[in-house]
């Protein structure tokens, strides 16, 4: 699936499934490819990830067909236009609170004026193979803006930031959503409450992470699409897990 591809697909709504990645090798894509994945998440917010590990997960995925989207640890200019440049399939950002705060993401992946800066040589250009009129014309097609709601405030102003243009998606955050209201409970009826809620936004996706054990039907239900299911680290454990609880049954000591 080509950038493009996945962006459209996110804006229908089709449901899509990925997971976290917090495993800095570029071998790690093509396990998660062959596994059959829509997209993944490169989590630079919570593992050791800096631009250039990052940055060779983006290039490993388009070499392949696996869309990777970076969710990054800061909206930083450092961040949001070298993820961009490095040709990834989408930007997750944490902590979105505002309508104003997503439009001024949203203006920082536009090439418009204050916006951002052009340069024809990157991976997103393909590397100068593109005129300057037809990754202008492209380039936004290319990249999707994910903005994560996980404080109060964001909760407050879910729909309005899903309406503003420029925004495709809205991703949940339940541990921070409950930890951020005063709850220790990530399936918290509060937090379930706000997540039926978040995830029927008009204007954009939806979508939020899930343990590998859980039930997706009532989020789809809901309004979700974009899910997030577990991480190449809680997999690796699940099934290493089940293959030893199984091997010491076997063969009690």
């Amino acid at each position: 699936m080509t950038n493009a591809e996945f962006k459209a697909r996110m804006a229908a709504r089709a449901p899509l499934i990925g997971a976290f990645l917090k495993t800095p090798h570029p071998i790690v894509i093509e396990v998660m490819a062959r596994a059959g994945f829509d997209f993944v998440v490169v989590d630079a917010e919570h593992a050791p990830f800096d631009r250039g590990s990052a940055d060779a997960m983006v290039m490993m995925g388009r070499a392949i067909g696996l869309p990777v989207v970076v969710r990054v640890p800061m909206a930083t200019p450092e961040w949001v236009l070298g993820m961009a440049d490095s040709g990834a399939a989408g930007l997750m950002v944490p902590h979105v609170e505002t309508p104003a705060q997503a439009q001024a993401l949203a203006k920082s992946l536009a090439y418009v004026p204050g916006g951002r800066g052009f340069a024809g040589t990157t991976r997103a250009a393909e590397y100068a193979r593109r005129s300057l009129s037809e990754h202008l014309g492209r380039a936004r097609d290319e990249i999707a803006l994910i903005c994560q709601i996980e404080d109060p405030e964001g909760v407050t102003n879910a729909g309005a930031i899903a309406a503003v243009e420029g925004v495709d998606a809205l991703f949940i955050g339940r541990a921070d959503l409950a930890v951020s209201h005063g709850l220790d409970d990530f399936f918290a009826p509060e937090v379930a409450e706000m997540t039926r809620a978040i995830l029927g936004a008009e204007g954009c996706a939806t979508g939020l992470y899930c343990a590998p054990t859980e039930t997706l039907d009532a989020h789809r239900a809901a309004g979700g699409s974009l899910f997030v299911v577990g991480s190449d680290h809680t997999l690796l454990q699940g099934g290493g897990g089940a293959l030893t609880q199984s091997f010491r049954s076997a063969f009690p000591a």
